[in-house]
Order: structure tokens, then sequence, then C-alpha cells
């Protein structure tokens, strides 16, 4: 078994749509990024990644390839998902949180968990999703963006 952390960070923009583990969340704002911006995927793609040292998103979605722009992060967590099932691993369990003063995220937080789920491949009950703030402190309590963590446990698969 091995385990991996993920960290991402996006500040607001305007005329972006804000979009969490692949829930659109009504908000004034979206995230800024080449992608989508989901930056609670991004941080659990680069969990995954790191737990089979394979390097990080920005080498495998480089943010100088027009190919990702705007792409769903849905797609990338695929992909992800299968770079690490042609090493032989396959994800246990991913524990996250997302971190952010607004919008209020509770509501959508059910929806994040089986939207990486199904994506992955795993049992709702195998994925976790939690939401705080900063308590008004730092550029997240100021509002000026959203950062989330994630741990990874991913396990060699039995060769046949």
């Amino acid at each position: 078994m091995r385990i991996g952390n993920g960290y991402d960070v996006h500040r607001f923009a305007a005329g972006r749509k804000l979009i969490l583990g692949g829930v659109e969340i009504p908000h004034e704002k979206g995230l800024d990024g080449h992608s989508d911006a989901d930056v609670l995927l991004h941080a659990i793609m680069d969990a995954m990644l790191g737990a089979a040292a394979l390097g990080d998103i920005g080498q495998h979605f480089p943010d100088t390839d027009e190919a990702y722009r705007g792409i769903s992060s849905m797609k990338l967590l695929q992909h992800t998902a299968a770079l690490l099932e042609n090493e032989g691993y396959a994800v246990v369990n991913i524990d996250s949180i997302i971190i952010a003063q607004r919008p209020k995220l509770m509501p959508y937080l059910p929806q994040m968990c089986s939207n990486i789920a199904q994506e992955i491949g795993l049992e709702t009950g195998s994925v976790s999703v939690k939401a705080t703030t900063t308590e008004r402190l730092g550029s997240i309590g100021r509002e000026e963006g959203i950062s989330a963590l994630a741990v990874v446990l991913i396990e060699r698969k039995e060769r046949m």
C-alpha cells in the first residue's frame, strides 16, 4: 500500500463557472485556471500520482498544452486513474477537504463523493469530501480563492 498527498489552490475570477468535484456550484465567481480549475480534483489527482510516484498533474496535463484549455477535470481524473491502473495500482480510498470561506458547500458534498467514486470505479463510501473555512483568516478567508487537500491510499493490484 502507498499513500499520496495532494494540494491545489486557485484564485477567484469573474466570468467563470465554479466547479468543485465535478459539481457546478452557484456562485458569483468561478476559479481561474487553464482547465475548469476544479481544485478538489486537482488535489486528488496529485495525491494519486504522488502515491504511485508518477509525478504531478503539471507534468501530465501542462497548462501550456491547448488540448487541456477549459477541459473538465473529471476527464483528467479518469485519465489519471487509467495511468495508475497501467502501472498496476488501484485506489483504495480518498480523503479530501475543500477550504473556502464562501460559498457554503455542505449541500454539494454527497454529489462530489459520488462523482469521484464513479469516475475512479470506487464505492461512494471510499471517497470522503469535507469542507471548512479559515474563519476569515488569510487569502481564503478574504474570499480571494479556494484551496483543497487530499490524501489517497493505493495498493498494488494482483497480477494474473
